[in-house]
């Protein structure tokens, strides 16, 4: 099965939809008509009806996303612009629907991964990229500040000190920098990326869907929570994940010494 929405194409490869950046021609810019394509991708991947397990991001042709496509953003000298309605119309529609997705999510970085491209990029829940990708927090080189959450994320990924270099002196991250620092989880020969990249979503699309949704949302939660409060949020996702199917299953399955089948349920 394959859709295509605005700038993105979703291709059904078992329980894992894999979601492709569709522009190659201009290194897949993110414009916010291809924004909101991938937030209907996703949106088509969570609903329960088409029985999605895991998500894979990537992209088209020799770039995972070189970030905001300017030319489809008004910069007219003479007019008055706010850079930043386009955020709160477009981009963090996107960045929320992803922390906010019900399946897991792995990021197969294939190219650049520059401005917001290096946001959606460190979104996903497990990050691979092709040993000549690279990181790159551009927003300086044309005068603007990082978006995309990165100024959130980065820090809490590589630490202040890390994040503040690569924002200011917008200097290209290679992936394997990225893999010493912390910031990604595997790096692969560039031709073994997409195989290694299914493989890890396969596996996750194998597992138990509550449980993995609800580690996401403990993840996402955690860096703004005290000690207390994150116990606490334990506790109700933990209630949450016994009550499904899939606990049951593993539970069997650890008492009887074989590997668990789980649906997702």
């Amino acid at each position: 099965m394959q859709r295509q929405f605005e700038r993105v194409r979703l291709a059904a490869r078992g329980h894992v939809a894999v979601v492709s950046l569709d522009h190659p021609e201009v290194m897949n810019a993110l414009s916010p008509l291809m924004a909101d394509g991938l937030v209907a991708a996703l949106d088509f991947a969570s609903d329960p009806a088409n029985r999605f397990r895991a998500v894979l991001l990537t992209g088209e042709g020799r770039a995972f996303c070189a970030g905001a496509n300017l030319a489809e953003i008004s910069w007219d000298r003479d007019s008055e612009r706010d850079a930043g309605a386009y955020l709160e119309s477009h981009y963090h529609p996107l960045m929320l629907r992803i922390r906010d997705l019900n399946l897991p999510v792995v990021t197969a970085v294939n190219g650049a991964a520059a401005g917001i491209g290096m946001s959606l990029a460190l979104a996903g829940d497990l990050i691979l990229a092709a040993r000549s990708a690279y990181f790159l927090q551009a927003f300086v080189r044309i005068g603007l500040v990082p978006d995309g959450g990165s100024t959130w994320l980065l820090p809490r990924l590589i630490g202040l000190a890390r994040a503040r270099e690569l924002s200011l002196l917008a200097e290209r991250l290679p992936a394997e920098t990225a893999l010493a620092w912390g910031l990604i989880n595997r790096v692969c020969e560039d031709e073994n990326l997409p195989e290694e990249a299914m493989a890890l979503a396969g596996r996750l699309a194998e597992g138990p869907t509550v449980a993995l949704a609800a580690t996401r949302r403990l993840y996402w939660s955690s860096p703004q929570n005290s000690f207390d409060q994150q116990l606490d949020l334990e506790r109700q996702e933990q209630r949450r994940a016994g009550l499904s199917e899939d606990v049951v299953e593993g539970i069997a399955a650890f008492l009887q010494k074989r590997p668990a089948r789980f649906h997702g349920k």
